[in-house]
């Protein structure tokens, strides 16, 4: 961070130009089409496993919130799709459970092997067992759902604190902003973390935690930048609506997919150049 502004601008040049020859958009596009088909068994697994520990009605707001941080502005559509799932999920059996499952896993499997593409180098030092690959997406999920219920807790607890407020030198002041603040804080930084454990788990090898941290804290601040673009677009200029009619929405989650992946994929790439820098380091 230290780095003065040429040598930062070369850097980045440098990440781009090694960013394209890995095909980074061709594995982004692979990446998005697996996470498409993913998305929803995935998410459907946690909702179920959290609807036994959180009320339904603020589950499903909490997903929303959720949502529409990798879909922005298709949160709602999701969400009402979940409910649906929620009220006939009695039909729900082991093999369909079993379905979600597996399905839920390819997007791992798929970023893995993108990830394989952009850290070449590794490959050279230690290969990752089979056994391992299969079961870290498996173990992921588990991981996730952990933390969707502790983030889940956090957010009712917070939402609860903006419906309050305190009596300071006879006024009364609302907690409404700073819970709002509060809960943007912590979707942002349970992004940094998210982006980061994926850096973390997904290349083979040991990874520094500051180099993860470093491409995360890349990635996670891209994407709010690019998110809020997408929704001010999506909001105001945007006609997809009216050109693709009933396909808009899955053209603009498979479009802010694309775009989450590449940003994705672009944090790993500039883990991978530092790595490499540090390689040819005497």
């Amino acid at each position: 961070m230290a780095t003065p502004a040429p040598r930062f601008g070369a850097f980045a040049w440098q990440c781009l130009k090694a960013f394209k020859a890995n095909q980074g958009l061709l594995l982004a596009g692979a990446v998005a089409y697996y996470a498409l088909l993913s998305i929803i068994p995935l998410v459907i697994l946690v909702v179920i496993a959290l609807s036994h520990f959180v009320p339904e009605a603020e589950l499903i707001e909490a997903t929303q919130r959720y949502l529409d941080w990798i879909v922005p502005g298709q949160g709602k559509a999701l969400a009402d799709q979940l409910t649906l799932f929620l009220l006939n999920q009695q039909v729900v059996s082991w093999v369909l459970l079993g379905t979600m499952l597996f399905f839920s896993t390819l997007a791992f499997s798929v970023l893995e092997a993108a990830m394989t593409v952009i850290f070449t180098h590794r490959l050279q030092v230690r290969h990752r067992r089979y056994v391992v690959s299969m079961l870290l997406p498996y173990a992921y999920i588990l991981a996730l759902t952990v933390g969707g219920l502790l983030v889940t807790l956090v957010t009712v607890g917070l939402e609860a604190m903006g419906e309050r407020s305190v009596n300071l030198f006879g006024y009364q002041w609302g907690l409404g902003g700073v819970s709002g603040a509060l809960l943007y804080l912590l979707g942002v930084a349970g992004e940094i973390f998210i982006v980061t454990s994926i850096y973390m788990v997904m290349p083979v090898g040991r990874l520094s935690w500051r180099r993860a941290l470093l491409g995360g804290i890349t990635a996670a601040l891209l994407w709010e930048l690019t998110r809020h673009i997408l929704l001010w677009y999506f909001s105001t200029l945007s006609r997809v609506t009216e050109v693709y009619g009933s396909f808009a929405a899955a053209i603009v989650i498979l479009l802010s997919l694309e775009i989450a992946a590449m940003l994705l994929l672009f944090g790993a790439q500039v883990i991978a150049e530092l790595e490499r820098m540090a390689l040819k380091r005497p």
